[in-house]
């Protein structure tokens, strides 16, 4: 009798093992190959209908699964759409999904190995597994703040960062959308808006930190930046030293010449201090140190500032890599030399560039998340300040602050100055060859203790209106950071 009974036991703890692994292999082991199969077709619109976590700033879910329709149990909603669109993406059961919903998917839909206890708990309730919420670095004052400051109609973006740590304070680009038009259950209206929408000039809806328009741009005389880091770096170079400052500069068998913005203060002097170079943006002082150390040392640099180099891995949202051009002739390195040719930058690229000059040359890496959190408010990540790379030396970095802050202080970005606060900066303008540029402000502030990093490009725009909306926007920043 007790034979039998101990048997009876044994085979239902069996069947028990045997049902309880093939449904944990359907949940957590086998749920990948089983989404991916090509003939599940009902794996997209399940994960569309299931209860994502939400996505918050400040204490507050910007995107968030509500109650939905018998059909669709849950729907993706957005709060601040526009604001927020370039770092949140979308998640559509037509077009998939980008931002943040792309990149943190297995986190917010519930799948991945931080969750597996969460999964099994739910699975014992008979319940779909639940997503974790993820909570950004983003300060939403500044994140407003930064989005109003770029007109609507005018292409551009603004990044704002903490120079020591890494974290993404802000990141706001135009023109931008509204993801729950392309959230939305109703699959006509899904394609119909997302049509749409493809057809504002300069919008990308799959945005990363490229712009709004998705292409790299050019960055202009903030690239000057890393010909100054390469030249103290060279040795050949110091504080002291006395840089060519032509008019104009000539190229061996070719007609083209570089010259000096016409309208500035450089064609005044036939030599240059690096700080003067810097205050007035002189083209051809930087052109002549190019051409002096070559292309390898000036890609080099670019390198250790990060272009043609990944970003890290605690960023969690998709990005283009910055280039610095290869087999360049003599005027192609003096075009390179400041940020035109085929230079090509983002604006996070030039952030974290002058984000290391202020945090001693060490480049940290750019994290927007803050932590992650199961639907058991359990903390399951948060990302500790992480060096990325090492740019240049203190030293140097220190020399190149100190230049920096003479660019507000004497030169062309006086608008940036708060009073009372030492101010970094440099301009850029890359022209276009239409009679409009990309405007450029990169810098940080107190200059002896940075808080704070803003970086800021207004596309296709004339002197005039870059001017206006670049600098004075930085210390408008900057005022509401060390104001706080």
């Amino acid at each position: 009798m007790n034979q039998a009974i101990r048997n009876s036991w044994v085979a239902a703890i069996a069947m028990f093992a045997l049902i309880f692994g093939a449904l944990s292999y359907v949940q957590v082991v086998g749920a990948d190959d089983l989404k991916a199969n090509a003939w599940n077709k009902r794996a997209m619109l399940q994960d569309y209908c299931n209860d994502r976590g939400a996505i918050i700033v400040g204490g507050a879910p910007v995107a968030e699964s509500v109650e939905g329709s018998e059909q669709c149990k849950f729907q993706r909603t957005y709060t601040q759409p526009e604001l927020y669109a370039g770092i949140t993406g979308y998640f559509s059961q037509s077009f998939g999904a980008t931002g943040l919903e792309q990149t943190m998917n297995e986190q917010l839909a519930g799948s991945s190995d931080q969750l597996f206890l969460d999964r099994v708990g739910q699975l014992f309730l008979g319940n779909q597994p639940k997503g974790a919420s993820v909570e950004l670095t983003i300060d939403p004052e500044l994140q407003k703040l930064a989005y109003d400051l770029i007109p609507d109609g005018q292409r551009g973006s603004i990044v704002v960062t903490n120079p020591k740590t890494g974290a993404i304070l802000a990141m706001v680009s135009k023109p931008s959308y509204n993801p729950n038009l392309i959230a939305t259950q109703d699959t006509a209206a899904e394609a119909a808006n997302y049509s749409e929408l493809n057809k504002i000039p300069g919008i990308n809806l799959n945005q990363n930190v490229s712009g709004p328009s998705g292409e790299l741009l050019a960055p202009g005389s903030v690239f000057k930046l890393v010909d100054t880091a390469a030249a103290l770096n060279s040795g050949k170079y110091n504080k002291d030293s006395v840089l060519d400052n032509p008019a104009e500069m000539s190229f061996p068998g070719i007609q083209y010449k570089l010259p000096n913005y016409a309208g500035g203060n450089c064609y005044t002097r036939s030599t240059a201090t690096f700080a003067f170079a810097l205050q007035q943006s002189c083209n051809t002082p930087f052109a002549t140190i190019a051409r002096d150390l070559g292309q390898e040392a000036i890609a080099d640099q670019a390198k250790k500032f990060g272009f043609d180099q990944g970003m890290g891995d605690q960023l969690r949202l998709g990005y283009a890599t910055s280039v610095f051009p290869t087999d360049l002739d003599a005027a192609g390195l003096a075009q390179s030399a400041i940020g035109q040719r085929d230079v090509r930058a983002t604006p996070l690229q030039i952030a974290l560039m002058t984000a290391a000059i202020a945090n001693g040359g060490v480049q940290m890496s750019p994290n927007l998340v803050k932590t992650v959190r199961s639907p058991d408010l359990r903390v399951i990540d948060e990302p500790d300040p992480k060096a990325l790379r090492t740019s240049t030396t203190p030293e140097i970095a220190r020399q190149i602050t100190e230049w920096m802050t003479s660019v507000v202080t004497e030169g062309i970005a006086r608008s940036a100055a708060v009073p009372g606060v030492q101010v970094a900066g440099k301009t850029g303008t890359a022209e276009l060859g239409n009679g409009l540029n990309n405007s450029w402000f990169t810098g940080f502030a107190p200059a002896n203790n940075p808080q704070v990093g803003v970086t800021i490009v207004m596309e296709g725009v004339d002197i005039t209106t870059g001017a206006k909306l670049t600098s004075p926007n930085a210390k408008k920043i900057f005022e509401a950071v060390l104001n706080k």
